[in-house]
């Protein structure tokens, strides 16, 4: 057999050697090449010569043609190939080459079927992967936002009056929204008349005192009528109000205080698109917000660590809900990872900072699986070693889905290492004893005692005695041997209890989110 690599992504060509060892059971010889005639991967049973050139003419036509059809080429038919696409765009053209004879014209359309199958698997893999990556975007774009607001708010601890919070403020939006100009108006009683007076900004905003005070009424009547914010600019439709010449585009945003404005954040003349959208409109009444309340600044960052854990558990949900049977498994496997490690905690130097990292990485730890075939799941019978390694691949995809987030690196382990055991025996990289971090160790029990005592489509669930007799045994080989113990003094009929009652969401605390908003607000610091 010979391996020729090129930077295909791992996944893919570890799918293209496991098909190609299955072809070459079958006398057959596979070879794999990339769009621009480059050999990626060639399998040979060792039963025949193959010419790599011919194939990859054959290869190069069949690229050409773009079909999603099977094309045949020789004598005999002997030569199959067939563009595999990831999901939409060529990225290789498989080749099938069988002994120059005719009486194997049967066993060629068995393989034809084979590579038709393994094509659709290779283009759903694929999709599955793009959805892994907007993923990740969609989380590190959430964290930017988290940052900046987090930031306001932890900076109310040392700032001194309100324009110098304000400042900072119009300083910390301005990196995010490129604007010509960005003031704060703040509510002052002159001369005993209620007026709008500039109190912090930065760049060009042409609104005078007269200005203001006009466009406190318009933006009180613009939230009247039910939106949350002004916006007007020249473009279509053109403008609404009229403003002095400078002005291209406007937004304003409240600061309230109960039921009144005491304040307005306004940002003129955006650069880089023409209007302000949406988007803009969400970021500048949460840093508005911030300003207007920034004695409970904590608290609003805890609204907004609320909403990320939100995400975070509906995303988890959405993993779990694939099987009946695994519904809720993330959240128990979070709450239980975080019972071992408080437990931990009172033997070794263990921190709440780790134990909250510990507790997410519960809660992520089968994130890898987002992208996975539901049928290979949901599969009653035996899996073949083709699911098995489909499978066997969640904690490094989960763990890529991860890498790129600095503010996770912590967690990262936990979900990269929680099938591997002590011995050696684990997945994926086969690590032993202390190699393994121990937030993988941790997991890897918890992982474990939820899956035992929990039914599923192929087995029923085992007893607690059961389970925990499981875990005994195994001290040493699977589970390391000081989280077991852990684990195993630790009063298990509390726990039973309140997983079995629905209480892991409040137990301790008041509800879910506020102790999965604790845990998030340890990544941002």
């Amino acid at each position: 057999m010979t391996d020729t690599i090129t930077t295909m992504p791992a996944v893919r060509f570890d799918m293209l050697a496991d098909f190609a060892a299955n072809i070459n059971r079958f006398g057959a010889t596979f070879t794999a090449f990339d769009t621009s005639g480059q050999c990626i991967l060639q399998s040979s049973a060792g039963n025949f010569d193959s010419d790599t050139s011919r194939l990859a003419q054959y290869a190069h036509l069949t690229c050409r043609g773009q079909s999603d059809t099977v094309v045949r080429f020789g004598t005999y038919n002997e030569v199959l190939a067939l563009c595999l696409k990831a999901p939409d765009e060529t990225v290789a053209v498989a080749v099938i080459q069988t002994p120059d004879v005719n009486e194997d014209a049967e066993k060629r359309d068995y393989l034809e079927e084979m590579l038709l199958l393994f094509a659709d698997r290779f283009r759903a893999d694929a999709k599955a992967q793009k959805q892994i990556e907007k993923v990740g975007t969609e989380l590190a774009r959430t964290y930017e936002e988290l940052v900046l607001l987090y930031n306001l708010s932890t900076s109310t601890k040392v700032t001194q009056s309100n324009a110098t919070y304000l400042q900072m403020a119009c300083d910390q939006i301005t990196s995010l929204v490129n604007v010509e100009g960005i003031a704060v108006f703040l509510e002052r009683k002159l001369d005993g008349e209620k007026r709008f007076v500039l109190t912090a900004g930065s760049g060009v905003v042409e609104i005078d005192q007269f200005t203001a005070d006009i466009l406190e009424i318009r933006l009180a009547e613009e939230l009247k009528s039910g939106n949350d914010a002004l916006l007007d600019s020249i473009v279509d439709p053109p403008f609404k109000y009229d403003w002095p010449d400078g002005i291209k585009s406007i937004i304003a945003v409240p600061l309230h205080a109960a039921d009144r404005i005491i304040g307005m954040m306004v940002a003129t003349n955006i650069i880089g698109k023409p209007d302000f959208d949406s988007i803009d409109v969400k970021l500048f009444n949460s840093v508005a917000n911030q300003c207007a309340v920034f004695i409970e600044n904590n608290r609003l960052f805890g609204d907004l660590k609320e909403l990320f854990i939100g995400s975070l558990k509906s995303l988890t949900n959405s993993i779990d809900a694939k099987d009946q049977y695994t519904r809720g498994h993330s959240e128990r496997v979070a709450f239980i990872s975080r019972w071992i490690a408080e437990r931990l905690a009172q033997e070794r130097p263990i921190d709440d900072e780790q134990i909250h990292k510990i507790y997410l990485a519960g809660l992520l730890h089968d994130i890898g699986k987002i992208g996975m075939n539901e049928s290979v799941l949901k599969k009653a019978g035996k899996l073949s070693e083709s699911d098995l390694n489909h499978i066997k691949a969640h904690p490094r995809v989960g763990a890529d889905i991860l890498a790129d987030i600095k503010q996770m690196k912590d967690i990262v382990p936990g979900i990269l290492y929680h099938h591997e055991h002590v011995d050696g025996t684990g997945y994926p990289e086969g690590l032993t004893g202390d190699r393994i971090p121990l937030i993988g160790k941790i997991i890897c029990l918890a992982d474990a005692f939820d899956a035992m005592t929990s039914k599923r489509v192929y087995r029923e669930a085992m007893s607690i005695k059961r389970a925990l007799a499981e875990i005994e045994k195994n001290l040493g080989t699977q589970f390391d041997p000081e989280v077991g113990r852990v684990f195993l003094n630790s009063d298990i009929r509390k726990l039973w209890k309140i997983i079995q009652d629905g209480f892991i969401e409040s137990w301790d605390y008041s509800n879910f989110s506020e102790y999965g908003a604790e845990a998030v607000g340890t990544l941002i610091r």
